[in-house]
Protein backbone atom coordinates (compact mmCIF):
# COMPACT_ATOMS: atom_id res chain seq x y z
CA UNK A 1 0.00 0.00 0.00
CA UNK A 2 1.65 3.56 -0.97
CA UNK A 3 1.18 5.40 2.41
CA UNK A 4 -0.45 8.95 1.53
CA UNK A 5 1.74 11.29 3.27
CA UNK A 6 5.18 8.61 2.18
CA UNK A 7 8.16 10.67 1.30
CA UNK A 8 11.00 8.18 -0.14
CA UNK A 9 13.60 8.06 -1.99
CA UNK A 10 12.16 6.61 -5.18
CA UNK A 11 9.52 8.96 -4.66
CA UNK A 12 11.80 11.85 -5.94
CA UNK A 13 11.40 9.77 -9.12
CA UNK A 14 8.05 8.98 -9.02
CA UNK A 15 6.67 12.55 -9.08
CA UNK A 16 9.16 13.49 -11.95
CA UNK A 17 7.97 10.93 -14.08
CA UNK A 18 4.37 12.00 -13.38
CA UNK A 19 5.32 15.75 -13.53
CA UNK A 20 7.42 15.14 -17.13
CA UNK A 21 6.71 11.45 -18.56
CA UNK A 22 7.89 12.07 -21.81
CA UNK A 23 11.25 14.49 -20.80
CA UNK A 24 14.54 12.82 -20.87
CA UNK A 25 15.64 11.43 -17.51
CA UNK A 26 19.28 9.53 -18.03
CA UNK A 27 21.43 8.82 -21.25
CA UNK A 28 24.23 6.30 -20.82
CA UNK A 29 25.97 5.18 -23.32
CA UNK A 30 23.50 4.66 -26.02
CA UNK A 31 20.60 4.33 -24.04
CA UNK A 32 18.11 6.91 -23.21
CA UNK A 33 15.50 6.41 -20.48
CA UNK A 34 12.88 9.37 -20.30
CA UNK A 35 11.37 9.82 -16.89
CA UNK A 36 8.15 7.60 -17.52
CA UNK A 37 10.51 4.94 -18.90
CA UNK A 38 12.63 5.25 -15.97
CA UNK A 39 10.06 5.09 -13.57
CA UNK A 40 8.55 2.08 -14.86
CA UNK A 41 12.01 0.10 -14.83
CA UNK A 42 12.53 0.72 -11.28
CA UNK A 43 9.22 -0.31 -10.59
CA UNK A 44 9.71 -3.44 -12.58
CA UNK A 45 13.51 -4.12 -10.70
CA UNK A 46 11.82 -3.86 -7.52
CA UNK A 47 9.39 -6.59 -8.27
CA UNK A 48 12.42 -8.70 -9.70
CA UNK A 49 14.27 -8.21 -6.29
CA UNK A 50 11.04 -9.21 -4.05
CA UNK A 51 10.72 -12.13 -6.29
CA UNK A 52 14.29 -13.46 -4.95
CA UNK A 53 12.40 -13.40 -1.97
CA UNK A 54 13.86 -10.20 -0.41
CA UNK A 55 12.22 -8.74 2.47
CA UNK A 56 11.92 -4.93 3.38
CA UNK A 57 15.34 -4.46 5.59
CA UNK A 58 17.08 -6.72 3.95
CA UNK A 59 20.43 -5.81 2.77
CA UNK A 60 21.30 -5.50 -1.01
CA UNK A 61 25.40 -4.36 -2.15
CA UNK A 62 26.20 -2.74 -5.25
CA UNK A 63 29.52 -3.41 -6.80
CA UNK A 64 29.33 -1.93 -10.04
CA UNK A 65 30.75 0.98 -12.07
CA UNK A 66 28.48 3.73 -13.29
CA UNK A 67 25.79 2.83 -15.50
CA UNK A 68 22.10 2.96 -15.88
CA UNK A 69 21.35 -0.11 -14.18
CA UNK A 70 23.38 0.81 -11.33
CA UNK A 71 21.22 3.69 -10.62
CA UNK A 72 17.51 1.66 -11.79
CA UNK A 73 19.03 -0.40 -8.79
CA UNK A 74 19.84 1.51 -6.22
CA UNK A 75 16.15 2.96 -6.79
CA UNK A 76 14.57 -0.29 -7.41
CA UNK A 77 15.94 -1.07 -3.58
CA UNK A 78 14.27 2.27 -2.24
CA UNK A 79 11.18 1.15 -3.60
CA UNK A 80 10.74 -2.16 -2.10
CA UNK A 81 11.94 -1.18 1.22
CA UNK A 82 15.25 -3.13 1.11
CA UNK A 83 18.43 -1.63 2.21
CA UNK A 84 20.86 -0.38 -0.71
CA UNK A 85 25.15 -0.82 0.32
CA UNK A 86 27.10 0.70 -2.27
CA UNK A 87 30.94 -0.39 -1.92
CA UNK A 88 33.82 1.17 -3.92
CA UNK A 89 34.27 -0.65 -7.19
CA UNK A 90 38.12 -0.13 -6.57
CA UNK A 91 37.68 -2.79 -3.38
CA UNK A 92 38.84 -6.17 -3.43
CA UNK A 93 40.05 -9.08 -0.62
CA UNK A 94 40.08 -8.00 2.70
CA UNK A 95 38.27 -4.56 1.93
CA UNK A 96 35.17 -5.72 -0.06
CA UNK A 97 34.90 -8.66 2.15
CA UNK A 98 34.74 -5.83 5.58
CA UNK A 99 31.63 -3.81 3.69
CA UNK A 100 29.57 -7.34 2.64
CA UNK A 101 30.39 -8.97 5.96
CA UNK A 102 29.45 -6.09 8.01
CA UNK A 103 26.11 -4.90 6.39
CA UNK A 104 25.19 -8.78 6.11
CA UNK A 105 24.39 -8.19 2.47
CA UNK A 106 22.37 -11.12 1.32
CA UNK A 107 22.36 -10.07 -2.15
CA UNK A 108 25.23 -8.45 -4.21
CA UNK A 109 24.30 -6.64 -7.51
CA UNK A 110 27.42 -7.03 -9.32
CA UNK A 111 29.43 -6.08 -12.57
CA UNK A 112 29.99 -9.03 -14.04
CA UNK A 113 33.80 -8.13 -14.69
CA UNK A 114 33.99 -7.66 -11.14
CA UNK A 115 32.22 -10.86 -9.95
CA UNK A 116 34.95 -12.66 -9.80
CA UNK A 117 36.62 -10.43 -6.83
CA UNK A 118 33.48 -11.78 -4.35
CA UNK A 119 33.95 -13.82 -2.05
CA UNK A 120 32.83 -17.56 -2.79
CA UNK A 121 29.20 -18.60 -1.89
CA UNK A 122 28.19 -14.77 -2.59
CA UNK A 123 24.29 -14.94 -3.96
CA UNK A 124 25.06 -12.55 -7.20
CA UNK A 125 22.81 -11.03 -9.52
CA UNK A 126 24.20 -9.38 -12.31
CA UNK A 127 23.29 -5.66 -12.78
CA UNK A 128 24.01 -5.61 -17.10
CA UNK A 129 25.30 -7.43 -20.01
CA UNK A 130 24.26 -11.08 -19.39
CA UNK A 131 21.15 -12.23 -20.48
CA UNK A 132 19.99 -12.93 -16.33
CA UNK A 133 21.25 -9.43 -15.16
CA UNK A 134 19.09 -6.98 -13.58
CA UNK A 135 18.84 -5.06 -16.89
CA UNK A 136 17.56 -7.97 -18.76
CA UNK A 137 14.84 -8.92 -16.21
CA UNK A 138 13.17 -5.82 -16.93
CA UNK A 139 11.59 -6.31 -19.87
CA UNK A 140 9.25 -9.38 -18.51
CA UNK A 141 8.82 -8.13 -15.05
CA UNK A 142 5.54 -6.50 -13.56
CA UNK A 143 5.30 -3.25 -11.30
CA UNK A 144 6.39 -3.60 -7.81
CA UNK A 145 2.66 -3.88 -6.04
CA UNK A 146 4.46 -4.22 -2.61
CA UNK A 147 4.33 -1.66 0.53
CA UNK A 148 5.89 1.62 0.42
CA UNK A 149 8.73 1.45 3.42
CA UNK A 150 8.12 4.34 5.95
CA UNK A 151 10.38 7.52 5.66
CA UNK A 152 12.27 6.63 9.11
CA UNK A 153 13.22 3.47 7.55
CA UNK A 154 16.67 3.28 6.38
CA UNK A 155 17.61 3.36 2.98
CA UNK A 156 20.57 2.89 2.82
CA UNK A 157 24.40 2.26 4.29
CA UNK A 158 26.84 4.68 3.38
CA UNK A 159 30.03 3.38 4.38
CA UNK A 160 32.50 6.15 5.42
CA UNK A 161 35.17 6.77 3.10
CA UNK A 162 38.05 5.12 5.21
CA UNK A 163 41.34 7.71 4.83
CA UNK A 164 41.84 7.50 8.86
CA UNK A 165 40.22 3.98 10.32
CA UNK A 166 38.27 0.60 9.08
CA UNK A 167 34.98 2.30 7.00
CA UNK A 168 31.31 2.25 8.87
CA UNK A 169 28.41 2.23 7.67
CA UNK A 170 26.38 5.29 8.39
CA UNK A 171 22.80 4.72 8.69
CA UNK A 172 20.55 6.85 6.21
CA UNK A 173 16.90 7.01 6.23
CA UNK A 174 14.96 7.73 3.71
CA UNK A 175 13.64 10.94 5.46
CA UNK A 176 17.42 11.94 5.96
CA UNK A 177 18.34 11.31 1.85
CA UNK A 178 14.87 13.59 1.04
CA UNK A 179 15.68 16.81 3.27
CA UNK A 180 19.57 16.41 2.00
CA UNK A 181 17.97 16.27 -1.46
CA UNK A 182 16.28 19.99 -0.68
CA UNK A 183 19.03 21.23 0.79
CA UNK A 184 20.82 20.59 -2.29
CA UNK A 185 18.47 21.93 -4.73
CA UNK A 186 17.54 25.14 -2.58
CA UNK A 187 21.44 26.09 -1.65
CA UNK A 188 22.97 24.64 -5.03
CA UNK A 189 20.46 25.97 -7.32
CA UNK A 190 18.82 23.19 -9.39
CA UNK A 191 16.75 23.52 -12.34
CA UNK A 192 15.41 21.69 -15.05
CA UNK A 193 17.09 23.62 -17.43
CA UNK A 194 20.56 22.68 -16.27
CA UNK A 195 22.16 19.56 -18.19
CA UNK A 196 24.44 18.35 -15.83
CA UNK A 197 27.08 15.75 -16.08
CA UNK A 198 27.44 12.57 -13.81
CA UNK A 199 31.47 11.25 -14.00
CA UNK A 200 32.34 10.55 -10.54
CA UNK A 201 31.50 6.88 -9.07
CA UNK A 202 27.90 6.34 -8.13
CA UNK A 203 28.57 4.82 -4.70
CA UNK A 204 29.78 7.58 -3.62
CA UNK A 205 27.26 9.53 -2.10
CA UNK A 206 27.97 13.10 -3.23
CA UNK A 207 27.64 11.94 -7.05
CA UNK A 208 24.21 10.33 -6.02
CA UNK A 209 22.84 12.37 -3.67
CA UNK A 210 24.14 15.99 -3.64
CA UNK A 211 23.53 15.89 -7.58
CA UNK A 212 21.82 13.09 -9.39
CA UNK A 213 18.98 12.45 -7.75
CA UNK A 214 17.93 16.02 -6.75
CA UNK A 215 18.33 16.52 -10.51
CA UNK A 216 16.14 13.63 -10.86
CA UNK A 217 13.66 15.25 -8.43
CA UNK A 218 13.53 18.73 -10.67
CA UNK A 219 13.47 17.21 -14.04
CA UNK A 220 17.03 17.51 -15.38
CA UNK A 221 18.59 15.66 -18.38
CA UNK A 222 21.14 13.85 -16.86
CA UNK A 223 24.19 12.17 -18.46
CA UNK A 224 26.15 9.55 -16.55
CA UNK A 225 29.85 8.62 -18.17
CA UNK A 226 31.92 5.71 -16.90
CA UNK A 227 34.28 8.01 -15.77
CA UNK A 228 35.84 11.88 -15.23
CA UNK A 229 37.73 11.59 -18.64
CA UNK A 230 39.05 14.82 -19.02
CA UNK A 231 38.82 14.72 -23.03
CA UNK A 232 35.53 13.33 -22.92
CA UNK A 233 34.66 16.35 -20.61
CA UNK A 234 35.70 18.85 -22.16
CA UNK A 235 34.39 17.44 -25.59
CA UNK A 236 30.56 17.05 -24.56
CA UNK A 237 30.62 21.11 -23.04
CA UNK A 238 32.26 22.30 -26.07
CA UNK A 239 29.40 20.34 -27.86
CA UNK A 240 26.82 21.58 -25.45
CA UNK A 241 25.80 18.68 -23.82
CA UNK A 242 26.69 19.24 -20.67
CA UNK A 243 27.19 23.05 -18.54
CA UNK A 244 27.31 21.70 -15.27
CA UNK A 245 29.98 19.37 -13.47
CA UNK A 246 30.62 18.50 -10.03
CA UNK A 247 34.34 17.15 -9.61
CA UNK A 248 36.93 17.10 -6.66
CA UNK A 249 39.93 19.00 -6.73
CA UNK A 250 42.41 16.33 -8.12
CA UNK A 251 39.79 15.78 -11.08
CA UNK A 252 39.44 19.64 -12.11
CA UNK A 253 43.58 19.51 -11.36
CA UNK A 254 43.34 16.91 -14.29
CA UNK A 255 41.11 19.01 -16.52
CA UNK A 256 43.45 22.49 -16.36
CA UNK A 257 46.04 20.79 -16.74
CA UNK A 258 44.90 18.81 -20.08
CA UNK A 259 45.89 19.94 -22.86
CA UNK A 260 43.46 21.41 -24.88
CA UNK A 261 41.70 23.31 -21.45
CA UNK A 262 43.12 25.97 -22.30
CA UNK A 263 42.03 26.61 -26.16
CA UNK A 264 38.46 24.67 -26.40
CA UNK A 265 35.49 26.83 -26.44
CA UNK A 266 33.56 25.66 -22.66
CA UNK A 267 31.45 29.03 -22.73
CA UNK A 268 28.36 26.35 -22.38
CA UNK A 269 29.23 25.61 -18.70
CA UNK A 270 27.86 27.36 -16.41
CA UNK A 271 27.99 25.65 -13.10
CA UNK A 272 31.44 24.16 -11.74
CA UNK A 273 31.21 22.35 -8.56
CA UNK A 274 33.87 21.21 -6.58
CA UNK A 275 34.15 19.15 -3.10
CA UNK A 276 34.82 15.58 -1.54
CA UNK A 277 38.36 17.29 -0.19
CA UNK A 278 40.08 20.67 0.23
CA UNK A 279 40.84 22.44 -3.06
CA UNK A 280 43.67 24.36 -2.94
CA UNK A 281 43.63 28.15 -3.25
CA UNK A 282 46.35 28.30 -6.50
CA UNK A 283 44.03 25.83 -8.06
CA UNK A 284 40.77 27.85 -7.61
CA UNK A 285 42.43 30.91 -8.68
CA UNK A 286 43.89 29.19 -11.95
CA UNK A 287 40.49 27.81 -12.95
CA UNK A 288 38.76 31.38 -12.14
CA UNK A 289 40.83 32.83 -14.37
CA UNK A 290 40.19 30.63 -17.79
CA UNK A 291 36.79 30.54 -16.77
CA UNK A 292 35.72 33.90 -15.01
CA UNK A 293 32.28 33.90 -16.25
CA UNK A 294 31.79 30.00 -14.50
CA UNK A 295 29.69 29.94 -11.72
CA UNK A 296 31.97 27.76 -8.88
CA UNK A 297 30.45 26.41 -5.80
CA UNK A 298 32.19 24.83 -2.59
CA UNK A 299 30.00 22.10 -1.58
CA UNK A 300 31.59 20.67 1.78
CA UNK A 301 29.93 17.93 4.35
CA UNK A 302 30.26 13.67 4.78
CA UNK A 303 28.45 10.84 4.28
CA UNK A 304 27.24 11.24 7.56
CA UNK A 305 25.13 13.95 6.50
CA UNK A 306 23.67 13.53 3.29
CA UNK A 307 26.35 14.53 2.89
CA UNK A 308 26.05 18.58 2.13
CA UNK A 309 26.63 20.57 4.94
CA UNK A 310 28.04 23.30 3.79
CA UNK A 311 28.12 25.47 0.75
CA UNK A 312 29.98 28.68 -0.69
CA UNK A 313 28.61 30.37 -3.30
CA UNK A 314 29.48 31.80 -6.40
CA UNK A 315 29.05 35.34 -5.25
CA UNK A 316 30.74 34.60 -2.14
CA UNK A 317 33.97 33.70 -3.36
CA UNK A 318 35.93 37.05 -3.62
CA UNK A 319 38.11 37.15 -0.42
CA UNK A 320 37.44 34.03 0.72
CA UNK A 321 38.70 31.52 -1.41
CA UNK A 322 39.94 28.84 0.94
CA UNK A 323 36.40 28.95 2.81
CA UNK A 324 33.63 26.15 2.21
CA UNK A 325 30.69 28.49 3.05
CA UNK A 326 27.84 28.49 5.40
CA UNK A 327 25.56 25.65 6.76
CA UNK A 328 23.15 24.59 3.74
CA UNK A 329 19.12 24.89 4.08
CA UNK A 330 18.85 21.99 6.47
CA UNK A 331 22.42 21.93 8.52
CA UNK A 332 22.98 24.00 11.94
CA UNK A 333 26.76 23.88 12.51
CA UNK A 334 28.90 25.43 15.07
CA UNK A 335 32.47 25.14 16.25
CA UNK A 336 33.46 23.77 19.62
CA UNK A 337 36.68 22.63 21.86
CA UNK A 338 37.78 19.22 23.26
CA UNK A 339 34.61 20.06 26.11
CA UNK A 340 31.94 20.45 23.91
CA UNK A 341 31.48 23.91 24.52
CA UNK A 342 31.26 26.69 21.27
CA UNK A 343 34.32 28.38 20.84
CA UNK A 344 34.51 32.41 20.24
CA UNK A 345 34.57 33.18 16.10
CA UNK A 346 37.98 33.30 14.77
CA UNK A 347 39.23 29.87 16.74
CA UNK A 348 39.62 26.73 15.67
CA UNK A 349 37.56 23.82 17.11
CA UNK A 350 35.99 20.83 15.27
CA UNK A 351 32.83 21.39 13.61
CA UNK A 352 29.64 19.31 15.04
CA UNK A 353 25.90 19.02 13.40
CA UNK A 354 22.36 18.91 13.98
CA UNK A 355 20.33 18.16 11.03
CA UNK A 356 17.43 16.03 9.75
CA UNK A 357 20.05 15.07 6.80
CA UNK A 358 22.46 13.12 9.49
CA UNK A 359 22.45 9.40 9.78
CA UNK A 360 20.83 7.31 12.72
CA UNK A 361 24.62 5.84 13.59
CA UNK A 362 26.85 3.65 12.28
CA UNK A 363 25.46 -0.35 11.28
CA UNK A 364 26.23 -2.41 14.41
CA UNK A 365 28.56 -0.29 16.37
CA UNK A 366 26.38 1.37 19.17
CA UNK A 367 29.89 2.60 20.96
CA UNK A 368 31.16 4.58 18.08
CA UNK A 369 27.36 5.86 17.42
CA UNK A 370 27.15 7.21 20.79
CA UNK A 371 30.76 8.96 20.56
CA UNK A 372 29.77 10.67 17.07
CA UNK A 373 26.45 12.26 18.80
CA UNK A 374 27.93 12.98 21.98
CA UNK A 375 26.32 16.39 23.75
CA UNK A 376 23.81 15.80 21.19
CA UNK A 377 25.19 17.09 17.92
CA UNK A 378 27.31 15.05 15.41
CA UNK A 379 31.24 15.42 15.72
CA UNK A 380 32.40 15.59 12.70
CA UNK A 381 36.51 15.27 13.04
CA UNK A 382 36.78 18.67 11.23
CA UNK A 383 39.14 21.32 12.62
CA UNK A 384 37.72 24.54 11.15
CA UNK A 385 37.34 28.10 11.78
CA UNK A 386 33.92 30.09 11.73
CA UNK A 387 34.13 33.80 11.09
CA UNK A 388 31.80 36.58 12.58
CA UNK A 389 29.91 36.46 9.08
CA UNK A 390 29.38 32.77 9.43
CA UNK A 391 31.56 31.32 7.10
CA UNK A 392 33.42 28.36 8.24
CA UNK A 393 37.48 27.72 6.72
CA UNK A 394 38.05 24.40 7.17
CA UNK A 395 41.51 23.50 8.12
CA UNK A 396 42.21 19.99 8.17
CA UNK A 397 40.59 16.68 9.68
CA UNK A 398 41.45 16.31 13.13
CA UNK A 399 43.40 12.98 12.45
CA UNK A 400 45.54 15.16 9.70
CA UNK A 401 46.79 18.01 12.13
CA UNK A 402 50.51 17.63 12.97
CA UNK A 403 52.32 17.95 16.03
CA UNK A 404 55.83 19.40 15.32
CA UNK A 405 57.59 19.92 18.06
CA UNK A 406 54.99 20.70 20.78
CA UNK A 407 53.31 23.16 17.76
CA UNK A 408 50.17 22.28 15.66
CA UNK A 409 50.42 22.25 11.90
CA UNK A 410 47.75 22.30 9.88
CA UNK A 411 48.34 20.61 6.47
CA UNK A 412 46.24 22.68 4.13
CA UNK A 413 48.64 25.88 4.75
CA UNK A 414 51.63 23.96 3.86
CA UNK A 415 49.93 22.27 0.39
CA UNK A 416 48.82 25.61 -0.27
CA UNK A 417 52.49 27.26 -0.74
CA UNK A 418 53.49 24.15 -2.72
CA UNK A 419 50.65 24.23 -5.09
CA UNK A 420 51.41 28.25 -5.84
CA UNK A 421 55.02 26.55 -7.26
CA UNK A 422 54.58 26.27 -10.87
CA UNK A 423 56.07 22.68 -11.17
CA UNK A 424 54.00 21.29 -8.35
CA UNK A 425 50.75 18.68 -9.94
CA UNK A 426 49.59 17.64 -6.71
CA UNK A 427 51.02 17.25 -3.02
CA UNK A 428 49.68 16.03 0.26
CA UNK A 429 51.46 16.95 3.57
CA UNK A 430 51.44 14.36 6.35
CA UNK A 431 53.15 13.98 9.26
CA UNK A 432 55.64 11.18 9.85
CA UNK A 433 57.23 9.75 13.05
CA UNK A 434 60.41 12.09 14.03
CA UNK A 435 62.65 11.71 17.32
CA UNK A 436 62.93 15.59 17.47
CA UNK A 437 60.25 17.08 16.23
CA UNK A 438 57.51 14.36 17.34
CA UNK A 439 55.66 14.27 13.71
CA UNK A 440 58.50 15.81 11.04
CA UNK A 441 56.36 17.96 8.29
CA UNK A 442 56.75 15.82 5.39
CA UNK A 443 55.62 16.64 1.55
CA UNK A 444 54.84 14.13 -0.90
CA UNK A 445 54.55 15.93 -4.02
CA UNK A 446 54.01 15.06 -8.13
CA UNK A 447 55.72 17.24 -10.29
CA UNK A 448 54.95 18.49 -13.93
CA UNK A 449 58.04 19.87 -14.41
CA UNK A 450 61.71 19.59 -13.44
CA UNK A 451 62.18 20.81 -9.79
CA UNK A 452 64.23 19.93 -6.98
CA UNK A 453 63.85 19.72 -2.92
CA UNK A 454 65.79 22.25 -1.99
CA UNK A 455 63.85 24.59 -4.97
CA UNK A 456 60.77 23.48 -3.22
CA UNK A 457 62.10 24.03 0.22
CA UNK A 458 63.21 27.38 -0.57
CA UNK A 459 59.97 28.08 -2.40
CA UNK A 460 58.39 27.52 0.68
CA UNK A 461 60.10 29.10 3.40
CA UNK A 462 58.84 32.34 1.59
CA UNK A 463 55.49 31.81 2.68
CA UNK A 464 55.41 29.61 5.66
CA UNK A 465 56.63 30.01 9.11
CA UNK A 466 59.43 28.00 10.03
CA UNK A 467 57.64 25.36 12.02
CA UNK A 468 55.03 24.97 8.91
CA UNK A 469 57.90 24.42 6.46
CA UNK A 470 58.29 20.70 5.53
CA UNK A 471 61.59 18.79 7.00
CA UNK A 472 61.08 16.82 4.20
CA UNK A 473 60.04 16.40 0.30
CA UNK A 474 59.34 12.71 -1.20
CA UNK A 475 58.81 12.79 -4.73
CA UNK A 476 56.28 10.25 -6.30
CA UNK A 477 54.47 9.54 -9.39
CA UNK A 478 50.80 9.49 -8.19
CA UNK A 479 49.08 10.02 -4.54
CA UNK A 480 46.93 7.42 -3.63
CA UNK A 481 43.35 7.87 -3.29
CA UNK A 482 39.61 6.41 -3.02
CA UNK A 483 37.48 6.46 -6.10
CA UNK A 484 35.79 9.43 -5.10
CA UNK A 485 39.02 11.44 -5.22
CA UNK A 486 40.22 11.68 -1.42
CA UNK A 487 43.99 11.09 -1.48
CA UNK A 488 44.57 8.91 1.55
CA UNK A 489 47.09 10.37 3.86
CA UNK A 490 46.52 7.57 6.21
CA UNK A 491 48.10 5.08 3.46
CA UNK A 492 50.65 8.10 2.58
CA UNK A 493 51.89 7.59 6.51
CA UNK A 494 51.75 3.63 6.72
CA UNK A 495 54.25 3.74 3.43
CA UNK A 496 56.60 6.44 4.35
CA UNK A 497 56.81 5.92 8.38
Amino acid sequence: MTAPRGNTVDGVLRRSARRTPRATALRYADRVWSYAELDEAVSAAAHVLAARGLAPGDRVAAYGHNSDAYLIGFLACSRAGLIHVPVNQNLTGAGLGHILTSSGSSLVLADPALAGHLPDGTDLLPLRDTDDSLLALLADAPPYDGPEPAPEATAQLLYTSGTTALPKGAMMSHRALVHAYTSALHTLGLSAQDRPLHTLPLYHSAQMHVFLLPYLAVGADNTVLDGPDPETVLSLVEAGRADSLFAPPTVWIALSQHPSFATRDLTALRKAFYGASIMPVPVLERLRARLPELAFFNCFGQSEIGPLALVLGPDEHEGRLDSCGRPVLFVEARVVDEEGQEVPDGTPGEIVYRSPQLCDGYWGLPEESAEAFRGGWFHSGDLAVRDEEGYFTVVDRLKDVINSGGVLVASRQVEDALYSHPAVAETAVVGLPDDKWIEAVTAVVVIRADTTEAELLAHARERLASFQTPKRIVFTDALPRNASGKILKRELRDRLG
